[in-house]
């Protein structure tokens, strides 16, 4: 919240010396700080309509924001998250179309571009002066492209199972498909070739890969559960495609890699042992920002903070702190 600014500078002479020193002091504070956030729940208003959104936590240190995976994805599965709450705000919020949302059946909001402008206007509504950010797959796009454009009062940022080269990721997911059972792959690989992707079949066989790679601790979680629940195919088509490895969509193209010098604030990568972002991939985009940090979650997929979720929140609070120290 800031103080109200002297009106005037008769006014301001008209101020005890040691008045008008205090005043300045406390609104050259209030004006590089957050707003002190309350826990609950909301709407914001952001472009093509509203998005839920869910503080957790109320501490005096910087928020972290929480920008889920997708396209399409909401952030039920970042609930393990909830466990920083104990030092700082933590700040949920589904995307526009996903989950708790509104549900606009539009495809030109379905951009990049439009999910930047998403970002901002959350951090508006809740008045997120000084920010974390944290992204998480998808996520990580987002977070990059809304770093690209210069905001101010991002503290420092964490690309989780970064998915920052859509080509990269074709890549590895054709590497890590080959693990597979050879029958699983000729499963796959018919079905793909048919475009038969509703196919009960494919999606057993999709289910192979998932719990190798996106989501390892059987059996998954509530969380998972209700986020596939609550999936928006629609958007997960468009953008990404049919399939963590069948990626036609509108992402299909981007890389962000020749661009992630531009990042400017301390920047910690991390990733899962098994991760559909394998640990080579993760470890090539963080020999992209000079002076950021890296940490792979043993025993982990994608989903790490489902997978290893102590290990996954110990490294984040971490980072954190050193950064609260700053």
């Amino acid at each position: 919240m800031r103080l109200p600014m002297l009106r005037s500078k008769a006014q301001s002479v008209r101020m005890p010396l040691w008045l008008a020193v205090f005043s300045a002091a406390v609104v050259a504070f209030s004006g590089c700080t957050t707003q002190r956030l309350s826990p609950g729940e909301g709407y914001a208003d952001v472009p093509g309509g509203r998005v839920w959104y869910r503080v957790v936590g109320g501490g005096a240190k910087t928020p972290l924001l929480l920008l889920h995976g997708g396209p399409g994805v909401p952030s039920n599965y970042l609930n393990p998250l909830a466990a920083l709450t104990d030092e700082r705000p933590v700040v949920f919020f589904d995307q526009l179309g996903t989950g708790r949302s509104d549900h606009p059946d539009d495809q030109s909001l379905w951009t990049i571009n439009r999910y930047v402008k998403e970002v901002a206007a959350v951090r508006k509504a809740l008045g997120l002066e000084e920010v974390y950010l944290y992204g998480h797959s998808w996520g990580t796009i987002l977070a990059a492209e809304y770093m690209f454009t210069r905001p101010s009062g991002v503290r420092g940022l964490v690309f989780a199972s970064p998915a920052l080269s859509i080509p990269r990721w074709s890549q590895d997911a054709a590497m890590l498909l080959r693990t597979l059972p050879l029958p699983t792959q000729q499963v796959i690989a018919r079905h793909e070739a048919a475009g038969t992707y509703e196919a009960p079949e494919y999606h057993e066989a999709t289910m192979e890969y998932y719990k190798r790679y996106l989501a390892r601790r059987q059996p998954w979680s509530a969380d998972i559960e209700q986020t596939f629940a609550q999936l928006n195919p629609a958007i997960y088509v468009y953008m990404n495609g049919p399939s963590e490895f069948s990626l036609t969509g509108t992402l299909k193209g981007y890389d962000a890699t020749p661009r992630l010098k531009e990042i400017n604030v301390p920047t910690l990568f991390t990733g899962g042992q098994y991760d559909e972002a394998t640990p080579e991939t993760v470890k090539y985009y963080q020999s992209m920002l000079p002076g950021s940090g890296l940490a792979v979650i043993e025993n982990a997929g994608h989903l790490t903070m489902q997978d290893e979720p102590d290990r996954d929140v110990a490294v984040l609070r971490e980072f954190l702190h050193r950064l609260d120290a700053r």
